[in-house]
């Protein structure tokens, strides 16, 4: 059980991010659906920015 925690523990960050970035375009779709798309557009964008800036 330690080495599965051990395993996940560098995922747990990416994972609560990637939760985050779902409910806050649930939460725009909610108020008027188009906003929860561009809303998501706009996240996976800055994610894939900081992710070739975490490579580079």
């Amino acid at each position: 059980m330690k080495r599965i925690a051990q395993a996940l523990a560098p995922h747990v960050v990416d994972v609560l991010m990637l939760a985050g970035a779902g409910l806050v375009s649930y939460g725009a779709w909610l108020i008027y659906a188009p906003a929860g798309y561009i809303s998501c557009g706009v996240l996976l964008l800055a994610g894939g920015v900081l992710a070739a800036r975490r490579d580079a």
